[in-house]
């Protein structure tokens, strides 16, 4: 390793034209000793110098099927711990800007969950009664904790499936981070009436709920939800049918359950890229999703004069998916081409093995 790391400071103020080439040079020079992993969410500027583009789960088996020493993840804190999870032992994960968190993820902390767990055996055996399922978008402290206690990790594109195996092992759930992810497929796929799906506000006692309510319950969902997805309501939907009935419209399950239950297609980012593609030309659409998708939808079927809208008409883009610019790109593969590994993300060994046992649960009900 380089006595001295390239120092951040110094790339602040670098042109993106000027990062642009200086990121295809790093990239030559390295080979594939790095890998570059691009999701969907990500800015253009960024998102064009991926070696692979998806989602999280799709991304972190690539990288870890890869020849690279070094994976470089352009999205956030718990994506790169996925890839470092799943990753081979020479393998290192990257993330080029420590900031890039996720709020939803943010919501559910090991201690809340440890506490949610303990009160939540005061008025069952949460041991023989209840699987905790963690949505993907979580910390790796929560996917070793569904380890722990029997549970499991989901996707957006497999929740249906993780929730019916977990009511084979048990009679309930406990859903974290995202209450609408829960909800949206307690509903649609398994036809779980909404009286039996609760919410826990981990900022109040049992939740702020009853004895009877978590007794009735099927599914506690956790208080958490994605703020991006939040914009989106149902008026909205409302005033694109009345300019275009013939259109249609796609979200995100991570949008609420009213505006789920008024699009005419629900699922994952993979899900609406697919549905949009495979539409017909001159379709009209509105999306339920993250901006910079949207517009990359839009782009890219531009040519078959497809219409691709987004949903609100109040812009809020993740900000923490924006921190990662072409400067903290340039700077990390610099970084790496000098010998230098900066924002390593690591996972140690017990947790990743707690963890891995959640994603291997996932991956075999899913497979």
């Amino acid at each position: 390793m380089a006595a001295h790391a390239l120092i951040y400071d110094d790339y602040d103020d670098i042109p993106d034209a000027e990062c642009e080439q200086r990121i295809l040079d790093a990239k030559a020079a390295l080979g594939e000793r790095a890998v570059i992993l691009g999701h969907h969410y990500q800015r253009d500027e960024v998102f064009r110098h991926a070696d692979y583009t998806g989602d999280s789960l799709k991304l972190s088996r690539i990288a870890a099927a890869s020849k690279a020493d070094y994976i470089v993840f352009c999205g956030v804190h718990f994506m790169a711990e996925v890839a470092d999870i799943l990753s081979r032992d020479n393998q290192m994960a990257i993330l080029p800007d420590l900031s890039a968190g996720c709020s939803m993820a943010d919501m559910a902390n090991l201690a809340n969950v440890n506490r949610a767990w303990r009160e939540l055996n005061t008025v069952l055996d949460v041991g023989s009664q209840v699987t905790p399922i963690t949505y993907i978008n979580s910390a790796a402290d929560l996917k070793a904790f569904c380890g722990e206690h029997g549970g499991i990790v989901c996707t957006s594109t497999n929740a249906g499936q993780v929730m019916q195996w977990a009511f084979e092992q048990r009679e309930k759930i406990l859903f974290f981070p995202d209450q609408h992810l829960g909800r949206n497929t307690g509903y649609s796929k398994l036809d779980i009436p909404l009286e039996q799906m609760v919410v826990w506000d981990f900022d109040q006692p049992l939740g702020g709920l009853t004895r009877e309510q978590i007794l009735n319950a099927k599914v506690i969902l956790w208080k958490g939800f994605c703020s991006v997805h939040q914009v989106f309501k149902p008026e909205h939907i409302t005033a694109f049918r009345d300019r275009h009935p013939q259109g249609k419209v796609i979200s995100h399950p991570e949008a609420s359950f009213e505006v789920c239950q008024q699009s005419d297609f629900v699922g994952s980012t993979e899900f609406i890229i697919k549905t949009v593609a495979d539409s017909a030309p001159g379709a009209h659409w509105l999306v339920g999703t993250e901006l910079n998708l949207v517009n990359r939808l839009q782009a890219n079927h531009a040519h078959e004069n497809k219409h691709i809208e987004f949903m609100s008409p109040t812009v809020c883009m993740c900000s923490t998916m924006f921190r990662i610019d072409p400067q903290r790109l340039v700077w990390t593969l610099e970084n790496l081409v000098e010998g230098n590994v900066v924002n390593r993300i690591h996972v140690s060994q017990q947790e990743a093995e707690l963890a891995r046992l959640a994603l291997d649960r996932m991956l075999t009900v899913s497979a």
